[in-house]
């Protein structure tokens, strides 16, 4: 334990969330959104930046709107204690995600509109363990608990 009676392990001795899996997948989910961040911040490439990761524009909307659930949870893990039922329904909100996102990426593949890059099955690969490891660790679990927050 961590020193307080009432706190898991997945949090410090002053209630932070130290989980870095949570982050990763996070992140990973929100990568749309990280891309056009980092195309924001370099002015002169970030046309062909995006254009490099998303050809077609329509994908590039669709990434951002899969991924605004992941960016309102980074967002929300530092309300989980005022709004803890929030919270902890926000864990079915990315498991939603991650599946309706894995399904657009099933479709993608079918069409062929993947198999030009390994990169898209790569990233399939790593929200399929995202999922995984949403549902299925128990520490990642823990922590959307609100016994734990409250």
């Amino acid at each position: 334990m961590n020193g307080h009676k009432y706190l898991p392990d997945e949090y410090d001795g002053k209630g932070q969330l130290r989980l870095p899996f949570l982050w990763l997948i996070l992140l990973l989910q929100a990568r749309t959104w990280l891309l056009l961040v980092m195309a924001g911040a370099s002015r002169q490439q970030g046309n062909d930046l995006l254009a490099l990761f998303y050809p077609d524009r329509q994908a590039f909307w669709i990434g951002l709107a899969l991924g605004a659930p992941a960016l309102l949870g980074l967002l929300l893990t530092g309300y989980r204690l005022r709004w803890p039922r929030l919270w902890r329904a926000w864990k079915s909100v990315l498991v939603l995600s991650l599946l309706v996102n894995l399904l657009w990426q099933g479709v993608q593949f079918v069409q062929g509109d993947l198999l030009s890059s390994p990169l898209p099955l790569l990233l399939s690969l790593f929200d399929l363990l995202a999922l995984g490891w949403l549902q299925f660790n128990h520490r990642l679990r823990d922590c959307f608990v609100p016994e734990h927050l409250e």
